[in-house]
């Protein structure tokens, strides 16, 4: 499925009565084990979807931006709740609709109900494919497929290779690739001598994309597949 008619699919959701939710940046939309309540899209900015270890590392998982749906996974739990963490990376708005409300509309509109199945498995082969890379290849593995999710979701194509315009520091990174900084500092030097990358105003610039592919065996799955959204 393509990205433009997975969006397409999304937007029919905003037919639904719900609440706009603004939120600063940093703020919380919700913690990990809150009661769930809402579910939840993306209607402009950025969030962060993050599960926390006990040891205290964090491995980021999805940065949400407009159209993205946030919150689905607990919609028909018993006693339901948020397994993982929402933050907003910027100032940002979602749209809120309540579970009884999406759950009453789904049971009676089977295409809605249709449009969420192929959502959340367009979810599923997203994380599939991330731990693929990062169980066959490890942490190089987890760092590469990582730079061509963010070229295919926030990457700006230019003459001499791709700008990633999102600003992520080098903690956010390693806690998208499930790495210490330490490493990665080490992995993304080490790209950079090689001329696969390089950082233009504190954002990277990936000169070589099909090096990061390469080394992967990237199996070029689509953009709707390998994105970070």
């Amino acid at each position: 499925m393509k990205q433009m008619d997975m969006e397409a699919l999304v937007r029919r959701f905003y037919e639904l009565p719900g609440k706009i939710v603004k939120l600063h940046d940093g703020e919380y939309l919700f913690r990990e084990g809150d009661a769930a309540r809402y579910f939840y899209i993306v209607r402009s900015g950025q969030v962060f979807i993050t599960k926390y270890a006990s040891s205290g590392r964090v491995l980021s998982l999805r940065l949400a931006s407009r159209d993205s749906i946030v919150g689905e996974l607990a919609l028909y739990e018993q006693k339901p709740a948020y397994i993982f963490n929402a933050i907003a990376q910027s100032a940002a708005e979602v749209y809120a609709i309540e579970y009884p409300v999406l759950q009453d509309y789904l049971e009676r509109t089977p295409k809605l109900a249709t449009n969420l199945l192929k959502i959340v498995g367009a979810h599923m082969r997203k994380q599939h494919s991330k731990f693929r890379d990062l169980l066959l290849y490890g942490k190089k593995g987890a760092l590469y497929s990582t730079l061509i999710r963010l070229a295919n979701s926030y990457g700006r194509q230019e003459e001499d290779g791709i700008l990633i315009s999102v600003p992520l520091t080098n903690q956010e990174l390693a806690n998208y690739s499930a790495t210490a900084r330490e490493s990665l500092n080490r992995m993304l030097s080490e790209l950079r001598r090689a001329g696969v990358i390089e950082y233009r105003e504190h954002l990277i610039f990936i000169r070589d994309l099909d090096y990061l592919k390469e080394a992967i065996q990237c199996e070029n799955c689509g953009r709707e597949i390998c994105n970070i959204k």
